[in-house]
């Protein structure tokens, strides 16, 4: 699936609410409260978390935490998405434990801000994409996930997805999305692997005013998602064009308001208000 955020139209999709396990995209959810909750003061940065027995013995990719050793928020972050490897359990649960008590809570809240964000077809059963069966998403929640975190919390997301690596304890690990490397306008998002998902990517690439996000799951290996995923870029950007039909701000008409305090009233957008078409129309 590829979608224009600018005007948050699909450009191209195959079979986009078929159920895959999401694997670590899992953790763009998890990240999503964890940014809510920094913004409502309910964490801090610089605010110390003590790692539980059970964080710690968690399966899965590591990023080198040790039991009851006090880890800062900032530092669990930074090993949620950019150490994330197949799914880092320990930083996503220390982190569901910080917030909601226990993991079993912060799934909880994971599936009511799902249902919020209109994410019909997503279900979860834990913080960092451990498999499950009744563990699933979609292509479609899981790009309406991806664009409403780059929409409300803009500075996280630039700050932590376009880390290419992250050092704790005297390990470097890196980011395994390879698209950072290999074009400069993806700025994110998230990998994810298990046996069952196969290889996949949530990529984001902004080119000057335009931000295109893809959604591959199920692909055979870590080239191929990559691959695939540029590929679904560069095209969404090559043969479509964004046309603004009315500026931010902007009055469009005049409505008139029955026995309000005024006869009129203007009206418009608040943002830019955006069509994608095929190149060969946005001169017309």
């Amino acid at each position: 699936m590829v979608v224009d955020v600018s005007s948050d139209q699909i450009l191209a999709a195959e079979k986009p609410d078929e159920r895959f396990e999401p694997a670590s995209l899992t953790k763009l959810m998890t990240a999503y409260l964890v940014f809510a909750a920094l913004k409502e003061k309910k964490l801090a940065l610089e605010q110390q978390v003590s790692v539980s027995e059970r964080a710690w013995r968690a399966s899965g990719s590591r990023m080198f935490i040790e039991p009851r050793k006090p880890v800062n928020v900032a530092e669990l972050i930074r090993g949620m998405i950019v150490q994330s490897g197949n799914d880092a359990p320990p930083p996503c649960i220390a982190l569901a434990e910080q917030l909601a008590g226990s993991e079993e809570a912060f799934v909880g809240m994971m599936n009511r801000e799902a249902e919020r964000l209109g994410m019909k077809n997503t279900k979860y059963m834990n913080a960092s994409g451990l498999p499950d069966p009744q563990h699933y998403s979609t292509a479609r929640d899981l790009y309406l996930l991806a664009a409403a975190l780059i929409r409300d919390f803009p500075e996280q997301y630039a700050q932590y997805y376009s880390q290419r690596e992250f050092r704790y304890n005297g390990i470097t690990q890196m980011n395994r999305n390879r698209l950072l490397w290999l074009d400069s306008t993806v700025d994110g998002v998230k990998t994810g692997f298990t046996e069952a998902a196969g290889y996949c990517l949530v990529a984001s690439s902004k080119r000057g005013p335009r931000r295109l996000l893809s959604v591959l799951l199920g692909s055979t290996s870590e080239t191929m998602r990559a691959q695939e995923s540029q590929k679904l870029l560069n095209w969404g950007f090559q043969l479509f064009d964004a046309v603004r039909l009315y500026a931010a701000n902007a009055p469009v008409k005049e409505i008139e308001v029955w026995k309000g305090t005024r006869a009129t009233l203007k009206a418009g957008f608040r943002g830019d208000l955006l069509v994608t078409v095929p190149r060969a129309r946005a001169s017309g």
